[in-house]
Parts: structure tokens; sequence; C-alpha cells
């Protein structure tokens, strides 16, 4: 079975292209997404959050803003949430992979935020990174509420866009229309047998 690894910075359109991934018969697994599910309210990584972090969850539900305002100041309590996390979401993958397999599946997406950051390239068969010009990234990002600065923030963070294009294996361009997504996504598709 086939590993695609998909990455790309915040708001460069990871889980559009997913979606299309998947409309073709990929699918894909979401880091963020199960992050997400893990953070809800009294999710599995809840208690080890509020142990780390005291004052960030109250009656089970964490204050996402204020966890991320804790982290994006200090390196150190980043790392300090990555090491519950991670193991998390690594368990999470490998149940969806074991699904898959047993579905037959000849590949599947792996939405990986951090796929080179984390040193997980060679987890995958082909990496592919999602990306935009700057200020169309920008721009997306600030409809989900976040201020720029933060967005600068968060951005700063991740490996620069140019670092990761140049370690993928294909580069899916979305500032552009849909449909131009969607024909880069289908070529890679046909490229790889799918």
């Amino acid at each position: 079975m086939m590993r695609l690894g998909l990455t790309g910075g915040i708001g460069m359109g990871k889980s559009t292209v997913a979606a299309m991934f998947a409309a073709r018969g990929v699918p894909g697994f979401n880091a963020d997404e199960e992050v997400h599910r893990l953070q809800a309210p009294n999710g599995a990584a809840i208690p080890a959050i509020n142990a780390a972090f005291p004052g960030t969850v109250t009656a089970g539900v964490l204050d996402r803003a204020q966890l991320r305002a804790l982290v994006l100041a200090d390196p150190a309590r980043m790392r300090d949430l990555e090491e519950i996390m991670h193991p998390l979401v690594r368990a999470a993958q490998a149940a969806f992979l074991a699904r898959a397999e047993a579905e037959g599946r000849k590949a599947v997406l792996l939405d990986i935020p951090l796929l080179f950051e984390g040193g997980r390239k060679a987890a995958v068969n082909k990496a592919i990174i999602v990306s935009c010009p700057r200020e169309t990234q920008i721009a997306r990002v600030k409809q989900r509420g976040l201020p720029r600065a933060q967005i600068e923030a968060i951005i700063a963070r991740q490996m620069p866009d140019a670092q990761k294009r140049a370690l993928a294996d294909y580069v899916v361009e979305t500032g552009g229309t849909l449909a131009e997504t969607e024909a880069q996504v289908h070529a890679i598709i046909k490229e790889l047998g799918l």
C-alpha cells in the first residue's frame, strides 16, 4: 500500500487537497483533525494537558487560545505539548493504516503538517507539499479568526515553504482556482497509477 505524505504550512489548502484525493479513492488521515478530536471536551489528551498546563482546562474543556499563547511564546512548552500529542496521534494513524491495509487500499494520504520537521518523510513513499502565495495563506488563516501577529508567529515556527518545496516529490499550487488545483491532484494520481 502506497503511503502519500501531504504537508504544507497553515492555510495552504491541505484539507482541500486531501478531500480531492479522497474523492478519487485515496482515503486520508488528517493529523490536525486527530489533534482536535483528542483535545475536544473530555478528549483523550485533556487529562495530560491539564496536568502539564494548569489553568488551560476547565470542566474537561480546553481553552485552545490560552494553550496556543503559552506554547507559541515558549519553545520548551511547545515540546511539552508535542510529547503529549505526538504519541496519541501516531497511535490513531497506525489504526487508520491497519484498517486501510485490511480493506485492500492501493494508497492512503497522510496529512501531516510537520512531515519534514518531525523527520517523518521516511514513513511515506512520496511527499506532496501544498503551497500558495504568502498573502493568500495569511488571508485564509485570518478567516479562522486569528490576528495577523499570531498568524505570523505560527508561520515563523514552521519550516519555510521554499525548503519544503525542495524536499517534496510533488508540489500542488493552491493559489489559483479549485479546478486548477484538482487538475494537479489528478495528474499526481495518474502518474502514480492510482
